[in-house]
C-alpha cells in the first residue's frame, strides 16, 4: 500500500512537472508572438507609407520610372513576406523569407534616396518631407519592436533548450526552435559612396 502511495505520488509529481514545463514554454512562446504582431504593426505602416512617397516623388521623378516600379514592387513583395510570416511567426523559413523581402525593400529605398538627392525641389517639398519623417519615425519603431521580438525569442529558445524542458518540449509540440527576425543593415544599405581626391 505505501509503495502504491510512493509510485502514484511520483507519478502525480511528474505529470505536474510537464504540466508547468508545458504552460511555461505555451507563455514564452505567446510572448514573441505578441512580439512579432507588433513588428507586423510597424511593417503595415511602412508598407502603406512608400505608395504616398512614391506618389510625391512621381512629379518630380518622371523619367526614374524603373526605380519607382522596383521600389512598389519591393513593397508587394514584403508585403507578401509579412503576410506569409504573421501566420507562423518564429518559422525559419517565414522568417528568413521576410528578412530577404524587407532587405529588398530597404535596398529599393535606398536607390530611390540616391536618385532623390538629384532633385533639390523634390527634396525640398512640405509633403515629401513630412513623408521621410514619418518613414523615419516607422523604421526605427521597427527596429525596437524587432528588438523585442528576438529578445523573447531567446528566451523562449533558451528555456526549450535547457535542461529538463529540451527532454519534454517534443512530447508537447515545442520541438523546434523559434527563428529570429534579422534584416539587412540599412546603414550599410544607404550609406553614401566614398570619394577620394
Amino acid at each position: 500500500m505505501v509503495t502504491t502511495l510512493i509510485i502514484v505520488a511520483i507519478i502525480a509529481l511528474i505529470v505536474f512537472y510537464i504540466i508547468g514545463v508545458y504552460n511555461r514554454l505555451v507563455s514564452l512562446r505567446n510572448r514573441f508572438q505578441n512580439a512579432f504582431a507588433q513588428i507586423e504593426v510597424q511593417l503595415k505602416r511602412r508598407h502603406d507609407l512608400i505608395p504616398n512617397l512614391v506618389e510625391t516623388a512621381k512629379g518630380y521623378l518622371s523619367h526614374e520610372r524603373e526605380t519607382l516600379e522596383a521600389v512598389i514592387q519591393a513593397r508587394n513583395s514584403a508585403a507578401s513576406g509579412l503576410k506569409a510570416a504573421a501566420a507562423n511567426p518564429g518559422s525559419q523559413k517565414a522568417m528568413a523569407e521576410l528578412g530577404g523581402a524587407e532587405g529588398a525593400l530597404t535596398q529599393a529605398m535606398g536607390r530611390l534616396n540616391v536618385v532623390m538627392e538629384a532633385y533639390p525641389d523634390l527634396k525640398a517639398s512640405q509633403n515629401m518631407q513630412q513623408l521621410s519623417e514619418e518613414l523615419t519615425s516607422t523604421e526605427n519603431k521597427v527596429a525596437f519592436a524587432r528588438q523585442s521580438f528576438n529578445d523573447a525569442v531567446m528566451q523562449y529558445n533558451s528555456y526549450r533548450q535547457s535542461f529538463p524542458p529540451v527532454a519534454v518540449a517534443p512530447l508537447v509540440g515545442h520541438g523546434e526552435n523559434a527563428s529570429f527576425l534579422e534584416f539587412e543593415d540599412s546603414a550599410q544599405i544607404q550609406s553614401a559612396p566614398r570619394v577620394s581626391f
